[in-house]
């Protein structure tokens, strides 16, 4: 340890060279404080015993060679929310020590120099965020062998810099809110290290294929916000670590059962806010951990028990705003629902007698053999004699009360006009239904004009 008299020179020297409009914090280390300084340029001194530099938010426009002098023990360097806009190559030379450099939120900065980070062998984590940078050099990190930690979320990159190609010791790099179009098969190669790597909110349209098969050591990725419509079979083989996978937010309509063979480990999975109307049996059979999968927000109509099976007791299901047909293929997950109480909110679109009702609330009848029995497809066409028992629909209930309307302005007699009855989607022979309408039919088009067909659209009980 340090004796009394060089910890007393110690904190007089950082008090003693700070510079004008800053505040020196000598304890401990000696940390200098230049934000909101009203600061146009680099100050020309600094204590030599500084280990943090906070320069954010004042007005510095240019950093020369050296910009900061010899300062050993530096540390970290703060130059966020300036209004730089060229940085001269060895800016940063006589700062040996450095792991961090923050130079966030300069929008000016459209073009770095190869040599703008040299000598910095020990920087860790490096932030160039929202700087508006359309490139940068491929070579431009080959100095920083150290570096583990990239921001360069918020620029303009149309794809991955192919500067952190081989950069063996990153193991975060944040990628999000640029104008990235393509993951290509060698963008992230020989990434050994990667644990994290954020791309959503990009434009990306095309993953090549195994574009991630050199990071074997991945645990979270994010392809959310993006216009992925397909992916390869072998999009995630490798990635045997990953914990988190977010697809969300993209155009993919079915789910492949190839696409999640090699992720065991994994424990949550986003695939809401796509299109998806058909998951292939088997395709979350190897997801052993998982933990949460979010199926919000698509266009699923049915949940086969044997594609959910071999995830039957995960923690959490997402299945909200999903045009379900709540008929015997869902009892399984009623059943589940009530038993595990893990999933909740699967409002039915279909069969119009449970339209908007709850997947809980839906009650199965049986046959006299005992199989479960579809509600009904509420359709007045039918032959029966009395109307179902079943609830009418919002829908219907409105289309009921505006045919009455038109009987009575017709000069029908006001009981006539209240025994109408109004039909819905047909129902096939095979038991299956036709797409969702308007709720009364695609055949009634021809009707909808000032002339209505009384004996076709609406029955008439006597």
């Amino acid at each position: 340890t340090a004796s009394p008299l060089l910890l007393v020179h110690g904190v007089w020297a950082c008090v003693r060279s700070c510079p004008p409009s800053c505040v020196c914090t000598p304890e401990r280390s000696c940390s200098v404080r230049c934000d909101r300084a009203g600061l146009g340029q680099i100050p020309s001194q600094f204590p030599c015993e500084a280990s943090s530099i906070n320069l954010d938010k004042n007005s510095i426009k240019f950093l020369s060679e050296r910009a900061f002098g010899t300062l050993p023990s530096l540390k970290s360097l703060s130059l966020n929310h300036n209004n730089i806009s060229f940085i001269t190559p060895g800016a940063f030379k006589g700062l040996p020590s450095l792991t961090e450099l923050k130079m966030a939120h300069n929008e000016y900065i459209r073009y770095l120099h190869t040599r703008t980070f040299t000598a910095l062998r020990r920087l860790v984590r490096l932030d160039l965020a929202d700087c508006n940078l359309f490139n940068i050099p491929d070579r431009i990190f080959i100095e920083l062998p150290a570096l583990q930690e990239l921001f360069c979320f918020q620029n303009n990159f149309r794809r991955i810099p192919g500067a952190i190609r081989g950069m063996e010791n990153l193991t975060h790099v944040y990628l999000e809110r640029n104008r990235i179009e393509a993951v290509a098969y060698n963008s992230l190669q020989g990434l050994t290290k990667l644990k994290y790597l954020n791309l959503q909110d990009n434009k990306i349209n095309v993953i090549h294929e195994r574009a991630f098969q050199g990071c074997q050591r991945m645990e979270y990725l994010y392809l959310n916000d993006n216009l992925i419509a397909e992916l390869p079979e072998n999009s995630f083989d490798g990635l045997r670590r990953l914990k988190m996978l977010n697809l969300g937010g993209n155009f993919l309509r079915n789910i492949s059962n190839t696409w999640f063979r090699d992720l065991g480990e994994l424990e949550f999975l986003y695939l809401d806010r796509n299109r998806i109307s058909y998951i292939e049996e088997g395709a979350f059979e190897n997801l052993t951990s998982l933990v949460a999968l979010h199926l919000n927000s698509n266009n699923l109509t049915t949940l086969p028990f044997s594609v959910f099976e071999p995830v039957y007791f995960l923690g959490r299901l997402y299945l909200f705003r999903n045009p379900w047909e709540c008929d015997c293929r869902l009892e399984w997950l009623k059943e589940w629902m009530e038993n595990y109480r893990l999933v909740r909110d699967i409002p039915c679109a279909s069969p119009s007698s449970v339209a908007g009702i709850d997947l809980t609330d839906v009650l199965f009848e049986r046959s006299p053999e005992g199989f479960c029995l579809d509600p009904e497809e509420l359709n007045v066409t039918s032959e029966r004699p009395t109307p179902s028992e079943e609830p009418w629909s919002t829908t219907e209930s409105k289309f009921n009360s505006l045919i009455s309307k038109l009987l009575l302005q017709m000069g029908l007699p006001e009981e006539v006009a209240n025994a109408t009855e109004v039909y819905s989607n047909s129902t096939q022979p095979d038991g299956q239904t036709e797409g969702v309408s308007s709720g009364v039919g695609e055949e009634r088009s021809e009707a909808d004009s000032c002339s209505l067909h009384l004996p076709r659209a609406v029955p008439v009980l006597l």
